[in-house]
C-alpha cells in the first residue's frame, strides 16, 4: 500500500494493547523494523501512526461504534501512556497529529 499511494494518504491505525508494542509497530511503519528482524528492516515508509483509542481517532468514529468495538479495550488499557508512545514516534518522525 505504501508503494501504491502517497505517505499523506495514509495512516496507520493500531489497536495494541500497551505502550512498548505500540511503540514497537508505530517504529516498524515510520522508520523501519528497529529489530532488523523483519520485511521492514532498514525500509522507512514515513506513515504516520495512531492507536484506535486516540483523540484525534475516537472523535472520528461515531459513538455507537466506539462504544460497541472499542470502548471495552479503552477502560482496561492505560491509554494515555499508550497514546504518548505514540504521539513520540509521530514528532521524532516530524509528524504533526
Amino acid at each position: 500500500m505504501a508503494e501504491q499511494h502517497r505517505d499523506d494518504d495514509l495512516v496507520v491505525l493500531l489497536g495494541t494493547p500497551n505502550a512498548e508494542s505500540t511503540r514497537l509497530y508505530a517504529l516498524t511503519v515510520s522508520e523501519g523494523d528497529p529489530s532488523w528482524a523483519g520485511s521492514l528492516a532498514g525500509v522507512s515508509l514515513g506513515l504516520p501512526v495512531y492507536h484506535v483509542t486516540e483523540e484525534a481517532v475516537k472523535s472520528q468514529i461515531p459513538a455507537d461504534i466506539f462504544e460497541e468495538h472499542v470502548a471495552l479495550m479503552e477502560v482496561v488499557l492505560d491509554v494515555d501512556d499508550i497514546a504518548q508512545a505514540a504521539q513520540e514516534v509521530r514528532t521524532a518522525a516530524g509528524q504533526q497529529a
